[in-house]
């Protein structure tokens, strides 16, 4: 097809058509028979051309620029019109050069449905754009970019203006979209009017955004609201100059303000909640000119309808509080902020300082109030710091760890609360649960509550993830070495019920062995899951772990590992499992990482656990999770044996002291001995411990007796009833250590028990500060005897003390 163009020499309008920049030229323009890559029409010049193409918009674009002198002559008012017709479908760039006097200015009027400001490099939807330049001598500053669709009504500019408008090939738009309206002195860089009907969002920016605004200039923002709408202005970017003098600020004039214009500093919060219609100015200042800096604006409009609880407002305390911060925002923040064009939730301090995100700092007072239909989409983060230096002055500090009721109160979720630990070297961290206790979230038993604690202990060089728990557990107390972090997580709605009951607790302590330590102390009807932490990572190499397991004093734990290997091979150094009950002389139980681990046990005393990592090679992990469940201890079936032999033996002397007292009421004869060949007749030697079996034979039952010496006071004292004491060897149940088992050294030689049905045999008694009066069981290879006395404890004197006789069981 073919194309003709002619242009009047009174319109002063040029058009070129050219290449578009980086597309090869494949395609031509035909002028009769001169082929050509551009074509520039000047005015009064017709021209009929052809492309060598039939897809030309693929490889040319066409600028159409008028010049408008409205200085030397009289200036058309009125519609731009698109000028001329007839162009062909290209991508097209209409530009309108319009010279003015500073002392008068030009108004350009936008019609519906006015301009929206964008940030540069951002594209409209329509690919309709307009981008509008101030000439003010020789200097030209860009006043913005718009899109279509938008509050920008009117822009009023000192001295001439550059208008362009850009339209892809495709837009079917023809017309301008403005007119210039008048001229009038407005003794600033410009005014920019727009309209708010409805509640909306709009952005706006400074002149030549974000390259710097112009020095010591000012210009106006003017907002058309509706007087029952509510506005707020929000500071989103912006950076100061280098001043020599005045001081750059922003101004506005609210109509029935007592104190017009108010001056807010760029940094402040700026006015929120305003009534109707206001203006808005940027004022710059002189810089300086060997390091000038950039003044810079993008701020943010917000109109909506004055909310039903605007004037309540809920009091926010945290006079006592310390090293605190309450932040309250919208759900998602700070990773996810709606677009601004949305209408929002604001948060007012008071009713003229509001923002989308509020700070409350500890150590006073809040009156806050709402601007947001949903309260529901509002969230809490509160951060809090507890710190210790020295040891001697915060080590008794019991500090509590739970949710201030400042904060509960409040008509809004609490999202995240975190309690930052730290301690200097030497000093690390307990907490501790003392009711509620602690359960860690494991695939087996996870949490169900409405809110759980992530604890992360961390140092500048390694960051250890100890796992998540949450209330309800069996978790007494953990120790760690590094700072500490606690971030307590809500989720739904109960937290607000369960908040009452909080009972996380911590204080610092002087410096334990291991990373952390575990104190469990589980219901005797549970069974228990524990795991490493950084749990599924895998514990930091050469870490150590250890748990402490309380075993209720008439129950048996039952451990077991939910693998059967660490899984691992290490790299550098070996990672071992050391398990060992507290009691005195216990065995410890030490599997290396090339080991199995060992199959479910028993343990009657209180354990440790304890994981210790080397370096694992190949990308391996150590991973490790066990199990504790409880079961009664089982009644011996000759503990209940004995205890029948004894009441029937006792019975038997019973018995025979009647008759004997019969007897002597009738005869005073002298003592008779009676011989009983079921007894061991060898004279009695020194008394030695009780040796294995003996509750089997009747080694304590005297050939010889005299009923008033031996067995009087045991009639008068039980009147007749008499309980038999058995020598049944009982556990210890007193006061246990505090210490883990150390892991053991690279050339330790671990004792291990290969087989678990073998009886396990505690040692002889020591003499220890804890665990005083403990009777030991028969050593392994020492021989049985029916008898009291053994050959190897001929020659011991000692008798062992009993704690309570009729407690053990033990009889003399």
């Amino acid at each position: 097809a073919s194309f003709t163009i002619s242009l009047h020499k009174v319109d002063n309008t040029t058009v070129m058509i050219k290449l578009r920049p980086g597309v090869p030229p494949s395609c031509r323009i035909r002028i009769k028979n001169v082929i050509r890559s551009e074509l520039k029409i000047k005015p009064g010049e017709n021209v009929t051309f052809t492309f060598t193409c039939s897809t030309p918009e693929k490889y040319f674009i066409t600028e159409i620029q008028k010049n408008i002198d409205c200085v030397s002559g009289p200036c058309p008012f009125g519609d731009v019109h698109l000028y001329p017709a007839g162009l062909p479908r290209l991508n097209r760039t209409y530009i309108w050069d319009v010279k003015a006097s500073t002392k008068a200015g030009l108004e350009l009027k936008f019609s519906t449905p006015w301009l929206r400001q964008i940030e540069p490099g951002e594209m409209c939807p329509d690919s309709i754009s307009y981008n509008i330049n101030s000439c003010i001598d020789k200097a030209t500053v860009n006043i913005g970019t718009f899109c279509r669709n938008g509050s920008v009504s009117r822009i009023k500019l000192l001295g001439g203006v550059v208008m362009s408008l850009h339209l892809p090939w495709h837009s079917p738009l023809t017309t301008s979209g403005f007119n210039i309206a008048n001229r009038a002195s407005i003794k600033r860089l410009c005014v920019i009017e727009s309209i708010l009907k409805r509640e909306s969002s709009i952005t706006l920016m400074s002149p030549n955004y974000p390259l710097g605004f112009p020095e010591d200039e000012l210009m106006t923002w003017q907002f058309v609201i509706p007087s029952n709408m509510r506005a707020s202005v929000f500071f989103h970017n912006y950076s100061l100059s280098n001043c020599e003098r005045k001081e750059e600020r922003v101004e506005y004039y609210i109509p029935g303000s007592p104190s017009n214009p108010e001056v807010f500093r760029l940094s402040d919060s700026q006015p929120a909640n305003i009534a109707g219609s206001f203006n808005m100015s940027l004022q710059g200042c002189d810089q300086d000119a060997q390091n000038p800096g950039i003044l810079r604006l993008l701020f943010q409009v917000v109109v909506q309808h004055p909310q039903v609880d605007e004037n309540v407002t809920h009091l926010v305390d945290l006079s006592k509080e310390r090293n605190m911060t309450v932040t309250i925002h919208l759900e998602g923040w700070p990773s996810h902020i709606p677009p601004m064009s949305e209408p929002i939730c604001l948060i007012c301090k008071d009713p003229r300082s509001c923002d989308r995100v509020l700070t409350l700092a500890s150590g006073a007072v809040y009156r806050i109030s709402f601007l947001c239909k949903d309260l529901s989409r509002l969230r809490i983060t509160a951060e809090k710091v507890i710190s210790c230096g020295d040891i001697r002055w915060c080590q008794r500090r019991i500090s509590s760890l739970s949710v201030p009721k400042a904060i509960t109160q409040l008509p809004i979720r609490l999202h995240r609360f975190i309690w930052k630990l730290l301690a200097s070297d030497l000093i690390n961290i307990e907490i501790i649960s003392p009711s509620l206790k602690l359960q860690q979230h494991v695939p087996e038993q996870r949490c169900n509550k409405s809110y759980s604690y992530s604890i992360v202990s961390a140092t500048p060089e390694t960051e250890l993830n100890v796992g998540v728990f949450c209330p309800g557990g069996f978790i007494e107390k953990i120790q760690m070495r590094n700072n500490v972090t606690i971030s307590l997580k809500t989720f739904g709605k109960g937290f607000f019920n369960e908040s009452n009951h909080q009972d996380l607790k911590m204080s610092f302590v002087p410096h334990i062995k291991d990373e952390c330590t575990f104190t469990v102390s589980p219901d005797p009807k549970a069974k228990v899951y524990l795991q490493t932490p950084n749990w599924p990572y895998g514990l930091p190499p050469y870490v150590s772990i250890s748990w402490y397991v309380i075993v209720p004093g008439k129950q048996i734990a039952r451990l077991g590992f939910s693998k059967d290997r660490m899984g691992i091979a290490c790299e550098t150094g070996r990672a071992y499992v050391n398990i060992k009950e507290e009691t005195p002389g216990a065995e410890e139980i030490v599997r290396r990482e090339d080991e199995l681990l060992p199959e479910p046990r028993n343990m009657y005393h209180d354990f440790w656990v304890n994981v210790s990592n080397c370096k694992p090679g190949d990308k391996m992990q150590l991973t490790l999770q066990f199990w504790v469940a409880f079961a009664d201890k089982q009644i011996d079936l000759g503990i209940i044996l004995a205890v029948v032999a004894g009441a029937g033996v006792l019975t038997a002397i019973g018995l025979t002291v009647c008759c004997v007292k019969k007897k002597k009421k009738k005869t005073q004869n002298p003592m008779v001995g009676v011989y009983n060949a079921n007894v061991n007749t060898q004279m009695p030697g020194k008394k030695g411990l009780f040796t294995k079996g003996r509750q089997n034979n009747e080694s304590h039952v005297y050939a010889v007796i005299d009923d008033a010496v031996v067995y009087g006071h045991l009639l008068k004292e039980s009147n007749g009833s008499v309980a038999p004491e058995v020598d049944v060897y009982r556990p210890f149940d007193g006061p246990t250590g505090s210490l883990p088992p150390s892991p053991p050294p690279f050339s330790f030689k671990k004792h291990i028990k290969r087989s678990s049905n073998t009886e396990e045999e505690p040692p002889p008694l020591m003499d220890t500060d804890q665990d005083t009066y403990t009777f030991a069981h028969q050593k392994s290879g020492q021989s049985e005897d029916n008898g009291d006395v053994n050959e190897k404890d001929k020659g011991d004197t000692s008798v062992p003390l009993l704690e309570n006789k009729e407690q053990d069981g033990l009889v003399e």
